[in-house]
């Protein structure tokens, strides 16, 4: 056998290192493979949990939705302890590369609540690179809370809204006094918001008093101010219809002789009626 040559050496050296790495390797594709998701909605089928009966907090832990929500892919183990707290099954700050919580959640204000395990999963620096739930379906947790539903709109009476001119008007007037602006004031909010209404009619009427002319102005103008009272409060002026029909349809009849006691018996005729028309369904 030749001896080897001194040039040989460093060449063997090399060649053994390289072998002794690719065993190495080999060895270590044999172990556990664990991929870390970087994405905080990971799928928990990626994912491995503890018993939840191994938990120092067996009873779980309320926890506030709105803080959770706070939680992002980058915070540090400082950032997510100063926001969760302790993680629940013994887990140390320094190494692990995990962190695991038992949070537990009310369907309903006051009513049955239910558990779920968190996950946290870090990279070697201690951030966080993605987050798990089990069962999944607690992820929805997260979700933005939903809009409140708008209130359903009364309809508008099937009887007209009856607005007894005395209460509106000085006699023969057909300015609103301020009682009268605060009684439509007070229809606002119900004309608004009426479903289904394509206009609203606003029909004026006095009592017989008077030439039939003149009772004909007057329940117009009459009309026409509420209208417009109507549209100052935000009802569109296109949806509004105002007509005086002067004394025709009285409610009531009166015999009186004496003018004042008539005055008083017919206040009733003398009014303002508001009625909504449909959209056709």
């Amino acid at each position: 056998m030749q001896p080897t040559s001194t040039t040989q050496v460093p060449l063997l050296r090399s060649l053994g290192l390289s072998l002794a790495a690719l065993l190495l390797g080999a060895c270590a594709s044999h172990g556990e493979q664990r991929t870390t998701p970087s994405t905080a909605s990971a799928d928990t089928d990626a994912a491995s949990f503890p018993d939840p009966r191994k938990a120092t907090l067996k009873e779980g832990l309320f926890v506030d939705v709105d803080t959770l929500r706070l939680f992002a892919r980058g915070m540090s183990k400082r950032q997510l302890y100063a926001l969760l707290g302790t993680p629940h099954f013994g887990e140390g700050m320094w190494g692990v590369r995990e962190w695991n919580y038992l949070f537990n959640f009310r369907s309903s204000p006051g009513g049955d609540y239910f558990s779920c395990q968190f996950k946290v999963d870090f990279d070697g620096k201690g951030i966080a690179q993605a987050a798990y739930w089990k069962p999944q379906a607690c992820a929805a947790v997260l979700d933005p809370p939903r809009p409140p539903a708008p209130p359903v709109p009364a309809p508008m009476p099937s009887e007209p809204l009856r607005l007894a001119a005395d209460a509106m008007f000085a006699f023969d007037s057909a300015v609103l006094t301020p009682e009268g602006r605060r009684n439509v004031d007070a229809l606002l909010q119900q004309v608004r918001d009426a479903s289904r209404v394509q206009t609203i009619q606003v029909i004026g009427y006095t009592d017989r008093i008077g030439s039939d002319r003149y009772n004909l102005v007057l329940s117009q103008r009459r009309a026409e101010a509420v209208r417009d009272a109507l549209v100052a409060g935000g009802v569109p002026a296109a949806a509004i219809v105002a007509e005086g029909r002067g004394k025709a349809d009285p409610l009531v009849q009166c015999e009186q002789a004496q003018r004042k006691a008539l005055i008083v018996c017919l206040a009733p005729n003398r009014r303002v009626e508001l009625s909504g028309r449909a959209l056709p369904r």
